[in-house]
């Protein structure tokens, strides 16, 4: 909708649920991001756990599933080697 997209998870038993917004920040690497709030069906702008404002869609995407499943292994970068 508009400069945003709205990203939602859908559990098992069909419940829709808000995660994130992506705000198109010109470039297909720098999205701003922001998490939804379901205490007051807003979303806040938020910052990715790199320390950066924007990001990809798949950064996000990890955080706010880090954060909604409590699962801070979604931030951890995979090994190198």
């Amino acid at each position: 909708r508009g400069p945003f997209a709205y990203v939602d998870a859908t559990l098992p038993d069909g419940t829709v649920i808000p995660l994130m917004r992506l705000r198109y920040g010109g470039s297909a690497r720098s999205w701003g991001f922001a998490i939804h709030l379901a205490s007051s069906g807003k979303y806040q702008d938020s910052i990715l756990p790199n320390g950066d404002f924007a990001g990809t869609p798949e950064d996000a995407l990890d955080c706010a599933c880090g954060l909604f499943l409590a699962d801070p292994t979604a931030w951890q970068q995979p090994p190198t080697n």
